[in-house]
Order: C-alpha cells, then sequence, then structure tokens
C-alpha cells in the first residue's frame, strides 16, 4: 500500500508538472501570436502613415505597444500589462545585431570616413562629457528628489545610461540617402558610443570609486582603446574570412544558399565572438558589415546579392520594430510602478531635470567639438554648419531600449526588481525618460531637418542622379576610402593618377598644418594598397568582372557604375 501510494503521488505530481509545462508552452505560443499580429499591424499602418512628417515606423510601434499594453491590463484586470518581459539577452544577443550589421552594410562609405574624425570626437570625448554632467546634475538634484541613499556607483551608472545615444532610433528618424552628413555623424557616434559606454559602465561596476586613483582612471581608458580595436579588428577579420571563403570556394557553382548563409552566419559570428571575450559586438559586427559590403558582397552570384541585400534589410526591419514594441508594452509594468512611492511632484522633477542635464550635456560637446572637427578639415563637405550642428544635437537626445538594458542590469537582480524603492524610481523614471524622448524628439526631428535643412541647401551628391535601380547599390561601387578632395579637384578616380597625386601632397611642418592637412594621403595610400594586395585576395569591385567570364554576367546598371567609378 505505501509503494501504491507513493506511486500515486509521483504520478500526481508528474500530471500536475505536464500541465504547468503545458500552460508556459502555450502562454509562449500567445506571445508570439500577439507580436507577430503586432509587427504585422506595424507594417501596415507604418505604410498608411508614410507620408506623414510627424510619425515614423518606431514611434508607430512604440505607442502601438503602449496601446496593446493597456488592452492587456484592463483585460488581466490590473494584473499585467504585458506576456513579455524585458529581456537584455533578447535584445543584445538576437534583436540588436542584424539592426547594427544591416546598418555597417547600406552606409555610405565615403561620408563615413570622410568624416570619421567627428564621429570619433562625439563618440568618445563627447560621451566622457556628457557622462561628467549628467552625474554632476544627477548627484546634485537626486538628493533634493527623495533619492537621498545613491550610492556613487549609481549614480555614475545614471551619468551612462543617460549619456548612451540610441543608434536604433537615429536610424528610424535620419535618412542616409537625404542627409547622409548627418545621417553618418549621428549614427555613427552612436556606434562609436557603444564601445566608450561599454567601457563605462563595466568599470562603474567594477572599480570602487570611494578610493578612486589617477592609475585607475589610466586604467579605464586603456580598456576603452583595447576594447575599441580590438572589436574593430575582430569585425575586420571576420569581414575578410566571409570574402576569402566566397572567393576561393565559389559556392554560387552549386548552390547560392550556400554563400548566403555564410555570410549571415560569419556577421553573427563577429557579433557573438566580441561578446564572448567581453568586447564591444556592436562596434565588431559595424565594421563587419562594412568590410563584406566592400568585399564579400561582390565576391557572389548575382543572385545572391539581391538576396542579400533584402534579406539584411527584412531582419533589421522586423527587429527594430520588435525592439519598440516590446519597449512600449513594458512601459507599463505594474509591478515597477507599484514600488515607485515617489509623489507625483517628486516623479516630474526626477524627469525634468534628467531631461535638463541629457540637453546640456549633450549641447557640451556636439557644438565645441564641431567646431574643432570644422578646423581639423579643409573640405567643404566635410564641414559641419551650425544648423547642422543644431539638427546633430536635437536628433542624439532619444535614448531607448539600450537604456533600458543598462538600468535593469544595474538596478534589478535574478530578473525581479529589487526591493529598495530607489532602485524601482530610478528604472520607472528610466522608461519615462526613453517613451518621451523617443516619441517627443523623434517625431519632431524631421520637421527639424526640413525647416533648417531644406533640399536646396543640401549638396548634390552623384547618388542622387542615378537611377532607383542603380542607387540600390550605388554605394557598393564606391572605394572604402574616397578622396573627395582630390577627386573632386581632378575629376578623376583612376590609379594612374596615384603617384602623381601622392608625389604632389604638401608636407605638414607643425601640429596645426597637421590637424588641417587633406585626408589625400592616408585615402591615395589606401586605395593603392588596396588595389594592388586586398582585393586580388578578398575579392570586392573588379572580382565580379572577372567571375562574369565564367557565366555570372553584370546587369548593365552594374557595369554602367563601375565604367563611372573607373572615370
Amino acid at each position: 500500500m505505501a509503494v501504491g501510494n507513493v506511486v500515486g503521488v509521483a504520478h500526481s505530481l508528474l500530471l500536475r508538472a505536464s500541465d504547468l509545462k503545458d500552460d508556459t508552452d502555450h502562454m509562449n505560443v500567445v506571445s508570439i501570436c500577439l507580436f507577430v499580429s503586432l509587427l504585422c499591424a506595424c507594417i501596415v499602418l507604418g505604410h498608411l502613415l508614410e507620408e506623414n512628417k510627424w510619425m515614423n515606423e518606431s514611434i508607430t510601434a512604440l505607442l502601438l505597444g503602449l496601446c496593446t499594453g493597456v488592452v492587456v491590463l484592463i483585460s488581466s484586470r490590473g494584473q499585467s500589462s504585458h506576456v513579455l518581459k524585458f529581456d537584455e539577452e533578447l535584445f543584445f544577443i538576437y534583436l540588436l545585431p542584424p539592426i547594427i550589421f544591416n546598418a555597417g552594410f547600406s552606409v555610405k562609405k565615403k561620408e563615413f570616413f570622410r568624416n570619421f574624425i567627428a564621429i570619433m570626437f562625439f563618440g568618445v570625448i563627447g560621451v566622457f562629457i556628457s557622462f561628467a554632467i549628467v552625474s554632476s546634475g544627477t548627484w546634485y538634484f537626486f538628493s533634493k528628489l527623495g533619492l537621498a541613499n545613491l550610492s556613487i556607483r549609481d549614480i555614475l551608472a545614471i551619468g551612462v545610461i543617460f549619456s548612451a545615444t540610441d543608434s536604433v532610433c537615429t536610424l528610424q528618424v535620419l535618412n542616409q540617402d537625404e542627409t547622409p552628413l548627418l545621417y553618418s555623424l549621428v549614427f555613427g557616434e552612436g556606434v562609436v558610443n557603444d564601445a566608450t559606454s561599454v567601457v563605462l559602465f563595466r568599470a562603474v561596476q567594477t572599480y570602487n570609486f570611494d578610493n578612486f586613483t589617477p592609475l585607475e582612471g589610466l586604467q579605464i581608458g586603456g580598456s576603452f582603446l583595447y576594447l575599441f580595436f580590438s572589436s574593430t579588428i575582430l569585425g575586420i577579420v571576420s569581414g575578410l574570412i566571409s570574402a576569402y571563403i566566397i572567393k576561393t570556394m565559389y559556392f554560387g557553382r552549386h548552390s547560392t544558399d550556400r554563400e548566403i548563409a555564410i555570410m549571415i552566419l560569419m556577421a553573427y559570428l563577429s557579433y557573438i565572438l566580441a561578446e564572448l571575450f567581453y568586447l564591444s559586438g556592436i562596434l565588431s559586427v559595424f565594421f563587419c558589415g562594412i568590410v563584406m559590403s566592400h568585399y564579400t558582397w561582390h565576391n557572389v552570384t548575382e543572385n545572391s546579392r539581391t538576396t542579400t541585400k533584402h534579406a539584411f534589410a527584412t531582419m533589421s526591419f522586423i527587429a527594430e520594430t520588435f525592439i519598440f514594441l516590446y519597449v512600449g508594452m513594458d512601459a507599463l509594468d505594474i509591478d515597477k510602478w507599484k514600488m515607485t512611492k515617489s509623489s507625483f511632484k517628486e516623479s516630474a522633477g526626477l524627469f525634468g531635470s534628467l531631461m535638463g542635464l541629457i540637453l546640456l550635456g549633450r549641447a557640451a560637446f556636439v557644438f565645441p567639438l564641431s567646431a574643432l572637427s570644422n578646423y581639423s578639415t579643409k573640405s567643404p563637405g566635410a564641414k559641419i554648419s551650425f544648423r547642422q550642428m543644431i539638427i546633430i544635437w536635437w536628433a542624439g537626445l532619444m535614448r531607448g531600449a539600450v537604456s533600458i538594458a543598462l538600468a535593469f542590469n544595474q538596478f534589478t537582480m535574478d530578473d525581479d526588481t529589487q526591493s529598495s524603492v530607489e532602485d524601482a524610481t530610478l528604472i520607472t523614471t528610466t522608461i519615462t525618460v526613453v517613451l518621451i524622448s523617443t516619441i517627443v524628439f523623434g517625431s519632431l526631428t524631421p520637421p527639424l531637418i526640413a525647416w533648417l535643412h531644406p533640399p536646396q541647401h543640401r549638396s548634390n551628391n552623384s547618388d542622387a542622379a542615378l537611377s532607383p535601380k542603380a542607387s540600390f547599390d550605388a554605394d557598393h561601387f564606391i572605394p572604402l576610402l574616397n578622396d573627395t578632395e582630390r577627386d573632386g579637384e581632378n575629376g578623376t578616380n583612376d590609379q594612374s593618377g596615384i603617384s602623381h597625386f601622392l608625389d604632389r601632397l604638401p608636407r605638414p611642418q607643425s601640429i596645426g598644418m597637421l590637424l588641417t592637412a587633406p585626408r589625400s594621403t592616408i585615402h591615395h595610400v589606401w586605395r593603392k594598397f588596396d588595389d594592388a594586395y586586398m582585393r586580388p585576395t578578398f575579392g570586392g569591385r573588379g572580382f565580379v568582372r572577372m567571375a562574369s567570364r565564367r557565366g555570372m554576367e553584370l546587369p548593365e546598371e552594374d557595369e554602367e557604375l563601375e565604367d563611372e567609378e573607373q572615370n
């Protein structure tokens, strides 16, 4: 009897466990079904609002997520506002990589590298300036608004969280075809900003700031240099390996699926390897995308080129929309708001002080560093006007899912909010700042660009004159580094003039002359090295034309583009 009773109890426990498992699986199916439906709704609404200058897909997804959260909250009678909780792993490991890779893959390389100095100014020096201002303001204001017990570590973490420009939001509100300079500066800043923010955030969590020494400050600087260069090299190497494999093995003879799979997997591998070695995955996969667009993409068949271009863009679009839906639904998590004991006046004060510090912190580096960047270049196309400075300042004020993920990492434990009222307050304040900044600054950025930087004031670039079909792939035929200063003056891009240009380059005699000297030396030396060593080894422009002799013919538009490039 005893044995029978034990077996009966065990059987009943197994049945209950299986019922719980079934319930969990069913909820997962419900969650997936809901989000797929919302993604479809976002696509439809985004299409209908395509001509609306006040709305974009990120704001549409955010508002739709908020509305869905309200419906779920009402239907559950105030018990829950979402069917999925914000998960850092889901965001950083699965959603962010395709977005950043596609941005690097499709970025206008000429604009990006021409403005690389300004991007480094904003993404490195700017973060430290903003970090110092936000942290100092937090220490001064928050003690007067009911958060007097914050540790130095928490204050510094807040400075990092609200100094990080969200590159995902930037992709939604800026168009690199219409405003390539603004896009390359703000988005490029966001990518470099990630490397700096990772170093600062890890330093905040690692170092003892009660007894902070100048030596530890130097260690933080060294950590940033190691992180930046290691992540960049990892991304470049991953892109070159994919180019070499596809060029030598020529998968397209038997199956285009293999070469597409290699491109996708190698790009994702660069991100995962960076995370594995505690580097910046965003920086790594971004440069991997740039290298793949310059070499790997030209080594595949024409069908694979079209497929990969659309596949990367589609995966990026879905991931972006999913993130904003996710943030919108999670913003109404009732558990976090119940733990917040701050009054409305204190909450409004926390929000207002943070927004003021974000505005001040960004203005403190955008305008001075833009002036410094203008001093360091003689290229008229790379100079930043005062109106463009205002747009760069405004467009970088949005805070998004990256800020929320860092806030959850700092102020929660074991996936649940800590019992500390201060921690819950900081999380809800972060969510409020993200929602308001994304909706307000995101919706007002396009009208601000149209007012301050109308089409008639924008420089006419060669891409604008291309046909729609040609412009789709145009930037893939532009050299990785393009000397617009010399090429514009001489009207030639051929290799025969390289030595002539090198001989005529001025030799700077002082630091001031070095800063203001044109970048022709770097551009021409690189292009000479690329033509002599890199492209023969890894393929790229020109390799496709050789492959066409084996049966892979270039379309007419691509041949015209390449002929234009050589002429």
